[in-house]
């Protein structure tokens, strides 16, 4: 007898697969809508500008692809990535992906709080508006960057984090990978170890997760490292933590307060004649730019020398710890800063430029026009614009389209995330944090306190940039969104039946524990022994009712399901979060 496969075991999809899916997309309406029109603003942006845009730091990271090695400045995660993607040649397919990944986020975030917090179609969504649709994230996405693949990777480990309850050491192990892939694209990856340590620690996961984690991301980082030190003679990362910090101090170190030695510290004394350093308003001129207020090209040598970095950091601690109100008072205004409502032209306008989206010139009767060739500075082994072509294989100039450009350069005008909105965001987290102190802040705590440090860090090391705090934005609003969502439906103990209010009883924010359907013997501290004449029925109780209690030698009959082992939502405690006290 020969036996003719159906489609649907020929793997062919069927009317009820389809129909399936249909469900799945109706029950998501308003996350549905935003996934399609996020999509929609990311292809008018690669329509706009082909085959990419760019920033001063991009053309480091395609000679990093071109030429791997460990670069001085900043790690390589990002140069690896261009370099799996380097046999497409073609840096369309590259700013293609980073829109996925802007996208992936938003999924993310999303099913994390429908499926672990329980929250309503629409309010899910809401948390995913600052990713889908700000203008100036899209703009991040289209420009050869790093900062779309940290924002992936860092929103990827927090939700990992978040999902389970009680992580096993695989989750661990795979949440260090994340952390090692974060730190490796961006430094400032790396602190976030600690948050997730600490919190896993606070939520009593135990100790092999924890340990699993900090193996896996250790491993990859300490590796990067060894080959570091082995190009640089340095085990670290980059070799501009120093420097970088140098320029934080810049422009309000003074070498009357540092007062360095002349004997034993001559080699701070050139980075205290700085005659103009009171006449520049933002502090990377100190570091970037060559001419006045530089002065680290006195070493006659590589700015991003290992001797110079050292030095330079030398430097910056001295001033911090001579000049704490005038540091403090550097990092505040940056702060400030960055939750304004408005966003004005900081640190230059030639900084800012490259974070819009431009079409002057660009109308029906000039449909294409050239934006930017690339520039002939120096680069490893070659110059930026033959990097760029080798990368591509052809002609790597910005152009720009109509309608395509125009369309995003009016919508950027209006469509962004104010910084005022992220501080609002941080302090509904903070906010929902203080309020559970019990519960040592509840979920919302990781994800608060990683948008925190992505905030804090680059004002404290750096300066501020604007595109600094978008990976922050994310983080901020899935906190928000875990705090606020008591507000959004009823709490669990509502719907309980009435006199459940018991010692037994769940309240909002516990776990379902084994001891919510055993009875403790009459008497105990747990429950206060009945008064004579009372029925031995205690609320939630296990026993059927009005029957009497049974000896201590016998465990009584088997405990039946009920009010107590009825399912319900998530509890609100978090990962691992200890139920509170009755």
């Amino acid at each position: 007898m020969v036996t003719v496969a159906g489609p649907e075991q020929a793997g062919m999809p069927t009317p009820a697969r389809w129909a399936r899916v249909l469900r799945f997309l109706r029950r998501r309406p308003f996350f549905v809508t935003a996934v399609a029109l996020g999509a929609a603003l990311r292809l008018i942006a690669m329509l706009g500008y082909r085959p990419a845009m760019w920033f001063n730091d991009s053309y480091e990271y395609v000679s990093v692809a071109l030429h791997p090695r460990p670069h001085p400045i900043r790690p390589d995660g990002y140069g690896f990535w261009l370099l799996i993607l380097k046999p497409f040649h073609s840096f369309a397919m590259v700013v293609f992906t980073q829109h996925l990944m802007g996208l992936a986020t938003a999924v993310l975030i999303y099913a994390l709080l429908r499926r672990r917090f329980g929250l309503p179609d629409w309010g899910a969504t809401l948390a995913t508006m600052p990713v889908l649709f700000d203008a100036y994230q899209i703009q991040l996405e289209q420009l050869i960057m790093s900062d779309s693949m940290f924002t992936l990777l860092i929103v990827g480990l927090t939700v990992l984090v978040l999902w389970h309850r009680r992580p096993t050491w695989r989750v661990g192990a795979a949440v260090g990978l994340l952390l090692a892939l974060t730190a490796l694209t961006r430094s400032i990856g790396l602190p976030i170890l600690a948050v997730v340590v600490v919190y896993l620690l606070v939520k009593r996961t135990g100790w092999r997760p924890i340990v699993a984690v900090v193996a896996a991301c250790g491993v990859p980082v300490a590796a990067y490292m060894a080959w570091f030190a082995a190009v640089h003679g340095q085990f670290a990362l980059t070799q501009s933590d120093g420097l970088i910090l140098y320029m934080r101090t810049a422009k309000f170190a003074d070498c009357k307060e540092i007062k360095p030695d002349l004997q034993r510290e001559q080699d701070l004394i050139p980075l205290c004649n700085n005659p103009s350093r009171e006449h520049h308003p933002f502090s990377q001129i100190y570091l970037w730019y060559s001419g006045e207020g530089e002065v680290l090209h006195r070493w006659g040598t590589e700015k991003f020398d290992r001797t110079v970095n050292e030095t330079a950091g030398r430097f910056a601690k001295r001033a911090i710890l001579a000049q704490p109100g005038d540091y403090l008072s550097a990092v505040a205004g940056d702060l400030m800063r960055s939750f304004r409502w408005d966003r004005p032209v900081f640190p230059d306008a030639n900084t800012w430029n490259q974070y819009q989206f431009f079409a002057k010139g660009v109308n029906s009767g000039d449909p294409v026009r050239l934006l930017m060739s690339p520039p002939k500075w120096p680069s490893y082994h070659g110059t930026v614009d033959r990097d760029m072509v080798a990368y591509e294989r052809g002609r790597a100039s910005t152009r720009v389209y109509w309608p395509w450009a125009t369309m995003m350069e009016r919508y950027q005008r209006v469509a962004y995330l104010p910084g005022l909105g992220l501080g609002l965001a941080l302090l509904a987290g903070f906010a929902g944090v203080v309020a559970r102190w019990r519960t040592l802040g509840g979920p919302a705590v990781l994800p608060l306190l990683a948008a925190s440090a992505l905030v804090v860090a680059p004002a404290a090391t750096a300066e501020f940039d604007y595109r600094y705090l978008l990976p922050a934005a994310p983080l901020a609003f899935l906190a928000a969104a875990i705090v606020l969502r008591r507000g959004l439906r009823p709490r669990p103990a509502a719907q309980a039946p009435a006199g459940a209010a018991g010692p037994t009883a769940r309240r909002s924010g516990e776990r379902a524990a084994p001891m919510a359907v055993t009875s403790p013997e009459p008497g105990t501290a747990a429950e206060p022994e009945p008064a004579a004449g009372t029925p031995a029925v205690r609320t939630g109780a296990v026993r059927r009712p009005g029957s009497a209690p049974e000896p201590a030698t016998d465990p009584g009959p088997a405990p039946r399901s009920g009010p107590a082992r009825r399912p319900e939502p998530e509890p609100e405690a978090g990962a691992g979060e200890p139920a509170a006290a009755p």
